[in-house]
Formats: C-alpha cells, structure tokens, sequence
C-alpha cells in the first residue's frame, strides 16, 4: 500500500481541492481524513461527484449519511448525549455551554439544550469563541460567577490550552466546577500540560487506559514503530480502524472495483482496540462502545462509566 499524504490546512476549500486531485489525478482508491465537518462536507461533494470512498475519523455532530463515505468515529448518541447524560445525574442541572464557532459545536449545542429540556436541565449561557481564540478571560469570570453544576466544552484546537489556563487563574477548580470536554483527548492532554486538565471529563469510545489484549498488542506495536513515550486517542484508533476496514475489504472482495469493495465494506465486523466494531450497512456509521473518562495527571483518562457493549449511531 503506497500512501499519498496532503495537508489541507483545514482550509475547507484547499481540502477539496486536493480531494480532487488525489482523485483524478493521482488515482488513488480511497481518502482517509478530514478533521473539521467544514473540510469533510467540502471533501464529501468531490468524493460524491466521483462515487469515490472517504473514511472519516473523527467524533462529529452526526444529521449526515453518504453511500460514499464511512464514519469510524462518534455521532452524538455515541459521545455528547450519554456524556451530558451523565453529567446531569453526576453534577446536577445547572449548565453552562462554551464552543468554538463553526459547525459542530453550533450542532451539538443544538441537540444538548434539547436534551436539558427532557432532563430538566438549566441552560445558563451559551457561547461561541473564533477558532484559534486565546484570550479566555471574560468567559471564565462568567463561569466563576454563575458557578454552573457542570460545563460543556466544545471548543476545538488550541482554544482549549488558553480556556484551562484561565481557569486554573482563576481558580476554578475540577471538584467545583467539572468541565466536560468532547475535542480533548490523550493527545491533547500531553500538547497542554495534562495536569492542567486534571480532574475535568471527556467521552470517546476509546481511551489508552482501555483494558483489553487487543488494545494491549495495539499499544505495543505502536510504541515500537513510533516511540515508548508517544500517546494513543480515540481519532487514531478510529483511523486505524479504517484502514484495517478497508484491507479486510480488500481481501474479502479480491478486487480494486470500488462498488465491490462498498459493498463488502457494509457487511465488516472488527475486533478493535475499543471493543468490537460493527458496520452499520443503512447509515455507513459503526455501532461503537461509549465510555467516559476523567484526565489524570500522568496524561491517561481513567474510565468512570462504560456501555456493557456497542451503540449504534443514531
């Protein structure tokens, strides 16, 4: 397998353009990536126009479906709703909402007020921040002065070092005022100084800290061919569950004909580092594990919840 790497910048438009190129010129048989919806939406129209293959990594706000694209990380049921779910019942009701602007944290926030209202939630303020947004300070004094039983976190990318920080200068601390995050994951935590998030939650189907002799081999071997002190999450497992999607879908179907290989690709089942991993044939969404995660100090989550087995997209 030869791989062809570019980097769009998560410029949305660049993305398309180089989808383009990967596909018409290049020739390649299948995408893996995209981080932001804007750059996967703006991809999605190249790969549909060409009834091409994306694989997609990353948790997202889900309210999307394409017979040209599989989507190995979270949709809300799977990550934001069980997360706040619990943060309700853990907490209490009293819920102050901060993320970036742009289409996930607008679309997730727009299910969880929902979600507040069959709970019984109080939705205290709800703000958005430009990507890349550093100063965090007035969105913190509110947060300190309205003491929420919980915050939701949807800010993306660097945002997220700059919030932690204020916080930790304000003095709002974990045990007051937890703050559940759904873009921070091991990576992130070793990029900002984990004990700047020590305390504070997130929910991904897969964490390091999961116990599993798969996940134990997987660890292994990627610390073998990458370095013992490098960090696993959830957006590399979930791309490396692609990648193993697709060659088992190239074995299966022993050709390259892209329809054969969507077809097979709806009928794979995978024993993952998270947990098995089915794919969902309707909505080319897996049925995932769901598990919530408290940052420790030495930069791993320890799990605090756990489904008994797979959730299906919704």
């Amino acid at each position: 397998i030869e791989m062809i790497v570019a980097d769009c910048r998560s410029d949305a438009g660049y993305c398309a353009l180089l989808a383009e190129k990967l596909i018409a010129q290049d020739r390649v048989h299948a995408l893996f990536g995209c981080w932001t919806s804007a750059c996967r939406k703006a991809v999605r129209t190249v790969v549909e126009k060409h009834h091409h293959l994306l694989f997609y990594p990353v948790q997202y706000e889900g309210l999307e479906r394409s017979p040209d694209i599989l989507y190995t990380g979270a949709v809300p049921n799977q990550q934001i709703i069980p997360m706040v779910s619990w943060a309700l019942q853990q907490h209490g009701r009293r819920v102050y909402l901060i993320g970036s602007d742009y289409v996930f944290p607008r679309t997730a926030n727009q299910i969880v007020r929902k979600l507040l209202l069959a709970k019984g939630g109080q939705l205290l303020a709800e703000r958005y921040v430009p990507l890349g947004e550093q100063n965090m300070d007035r969105f913190v004094r509110e947060i300190a002065a309205q003491r929420p039983a919980f915050v939701l976190n949807t800010l993306n990318g660097d945002s997220n070092r700059h919030f932690f920080r204020a916080l930790r200068k304000a003095g709002v601390r974990a045990e007051d005022i937890p703050v559940f995050s759904t873009s921070i994951a091991e990576a992130e935590l070793a990029a900002m100084g984990p004990e700047l998030m020590a305390g504070h939650y997130t929910a991904w189907s897969y964490f390091q800290s999961v116990q599993g002799d798969e996940n134990r081999a997987f660890i292994e071997r990627f610390r073998r061919r990458f370095g013992q002190q490098r960090v696993l999450d959830d957006p590399m497992e979930a791309s490396y569950i692609g990648v193993k999607l697709w060659v088992n879908a190239l074995r299966s179907a022993g050709t390259l004909d892209l329809h054969a290989i969507k077809t097979v690709l709806a009928q794979q089942t995978l024993s993952a580092p998270e947990g098995i991993v089915v794919v969902d044939a309707g909505t080319r969404h897996l049925w995932k594990p769901v598990r919530i995660g408290r940052a420790r100090a030495d930069g791993q989550f320890e799990i605090v919840w756990q489904t008994s087995g797979m959730v299906v997209g919704d």
